[in-house]
């Protein structure tokens, strides 16, 4: 089943934020496999206690079952503020074949789907949530807000990226990531889903513009999106094939077993300098698989949250 032609036949992407609670209720019901065990209340009304803190709102029942200080949330209280950063250039609608369940997507539908997730944790927990969208333009941007009407619009934005493909055209990533880290001032979690497809010429540029992100203490997060089959381990059947590039439309034709262990070499160094070069910048670089589902992004953002506590 195509994704693109339900979803048109649905008129959008409808069911983002109801795939976005599955999703998020399963990671947690599954938490207690995991040693994030005694953590799953902080997605509902509650928040870790820290010492100094006033103990008046502390939930006392919980600690009896939990053995864990939590403190009740409040509607007033906005802790933290996250920035969502969703590239969607052409590249990122590969591959078109992707279908409609959430094991089956493709990296434009897999980003949204985990940008609504995080959403909706965001919202239990009364923080605010700002988005970006670019492709060969900036598209759309949105500051951090916490209230139901915000969240409906920018989960609409995230259906029209998923329904609406980009023309084949080339994408400057660092130039609207440094539009946006000038849009940020006060001290954000920031989450960047994009596959990280430029020209080699590019890479400085691209890092050049990450630690532009960094500024104002922001805690910045690289989902590096990717299609591991096809795209590191070049996973197709050994006959005559067109490759395209998407943003350029340059093709190619060969038969993929003679190039495939050249290639995956390739890809691995590339990967590899990608995350040396986050690290060297402190910034998180987190693989992610689309075939893989939404494990590591939810547990990425547990971690990164408790900076913010």
């Amino acid at each position: 089943m195509d994704l693109r032609k339900e979803l048109d036949k649905a008129g959008g992407f409808k069911n983002l934020e109801l795939l976005a609670k599955q999703v998020v209720e399963g990671f947690i019901a599954g938490m207690h496999k995991s040693p994030f065990h005694g953590f799953s209340a902080e997605f509902a009304e509650h928040k870790i206690y820290n010492q100094g803190e006033s103990t008046k709102h502390i939930d006392w029942k919980l600690y009896a079952k939990t053995d864990r200080l939590y403190t009740k949330r409040y509607d007033e209280e906005t802790n933290l503020r996250c920035h969502l950063i969703v590239d969607n250039s052409a590249s990122m609608h590969y591959p078109e074949s992707g279908g409609s369940t959430i094991d089956n997507l493709n990296k434009i539908a897999f980003s949204a789907l985990a940008a609504a997730c995080v959403m909706n944790i965001l919202k239990k927990q009364r923080d605010a949530v700002g988005l970006s969208l670019y492709s060969d333009d900036y598209d759309f941007y949105a500051p951090e807000k916490g209230s139901e009407r915000h969240h409906q619009m920018l989960l609409s934005k995230l259906s029209e990226a998923v329904v609406h493909k980009k023309e084949t055209k080339t994408t400057e990533t660092y130039k609207y990531l440094h539009q946006i880290a000038e849009k940020i001032h006060r001290r954000s979690l920031i989450f960047v889903f994009t596959d990280m497809f430029q020209t080699s010429e590019e890479d400085e540029k691209i890092f050049e513009a990450l630690r532009h992100l960094k500024h104002n203490k922001h805690e910045v997060v690289v989902f590096h999106v990717f299609d591991r089959e096809k795209e590191l381990t070049l996973n197709f059947d050994n006959r005559p094939k067109r490759f395209v590039d998407v943003e350029t439309g340059e093709t190619i034709d060969l038969y993929p077993d003679t190039v495939k262990e050249n290639y995956e070499i390739a890809v691995k160094d590339y990967f590899k300098n990608l995350k040396l070069r986050c690290g060297q910048y402190r910034i998180k670089y987190v693989e992610a698989d689309i075939n893989k589902g939404f494990d590591s992004i939810l547990t990425t953002y547990m971690i990164e949250r408790q900076k913010f506590a």
